[in-house]
């Protein structure tokens, strides 16, 4: 793993709150490029939160999110067309659980439209760097199928071309094998295998726990608002310090 000294992503003092419920409770946090960070933790615990926020897709409550050179204050994550979030958003393409493809596009047409719309390529060049992700992750053949002669693995793979057309530096992945069959999983996680190797800095919430102990640089165990432990796998996962992250890793792996 090749990374810089300069993180692409760094959190410093984030809260977020849901009226009483503290979700985010002056959390810090950081990735290096080309860097794999498995986020884990118990629902509600704020993973999504966090992986919005990064996105400017929620507000939070104080703190300041860094992606590359831009910052995003709290009274800022309101500002959803602001020049900060737009490239924010360029630098951190999002992967979403249920897949959020266009139903009337077909798979090439959903991976074409963004550079299309926001890059401003001509129709050739966008669906020809859209024909080139497809056949990265393994659908060429597909290119012409609507997202309903799909399997959900292929969807959420069409999400993964989707979102690196817009040639993201990184990737922020919320749970998206969580709504899979068990066997649909791995081609997906697949594909993830493949970006890191190619130096993608990917953020992961996910609970495939074999995945992250194979994959993941670092693993970040959140929990009640904060960051309870962070390390390498084979630490965190293996041999955790804290028993709060003993606790949900015997009721995962149960």
């Amino acid at each position: 793993m090749s990374t810089t000294s300069t993180p692409l992503i760094s959190v410093v003092g984030l809260c977020k709150r849901y009226g009483p419920r503290v979700v985010l409770d002056n959390v810090h946090f950081a990735v290096k490029r080309s860097e794999t960070v498995a986020l884990i933790g118990p629902s509600g615990s704020g993973k999504s939160t966090l992986l919005r926020s990064l996105n400017a897709l929620n507000q939070w409550d104080a703190g300041e999110i860094r992606v590359g050179p831009y910052t995003l204050q709290a009274d800022m994550a309101a500002q959803r067309n602001g020049a900060a979030v737009r490239q924010v958003r360029r630098l951190l393409g999002m992967v979403f659980q249920d897949f959020q493809l266009f139903p009337h596009f077909t798979a090439l047409d959903n991976v074409a439209e963004g550079p299309r719309q926001v890059l401003n390529l001509s129709r050739d060049e966008a669906r020809t760097r859209g024909r080139e992700l497809l056949d990265r992750v393994g659908l060429a053949a597909h290119a012409d199928n609507f997202p309903h002669q799909l399997s959900g693995g292929q969807k959420q793979r069409v999400a993964i071309a989707r979102a690196l057309a817009m040639q993201p530096h990184g990737l922020l992945c919320d749970e998206i094998t969580s709504a899979l069959d068990p066997e649909l999983k791995y081609e997906v996680l697949d594909v993830l295998a493949d970006l890191k190797r190619d130096g993608m800095t990917l953020l992961l919430v996910t609970h495939e726990i074999g995945f992250a102990r194979k994959a993941a640089d670092r693993v970040v165990m959140l929990a009640d608002g904060g960051i309870i432990e962070e390390g390498p796998p084979e630490q965190v996962l293996d041999a955790p310090r804290s028993e709060r992250t003993r606790q949900f890793l015997s009721r995962v792996l149960a």
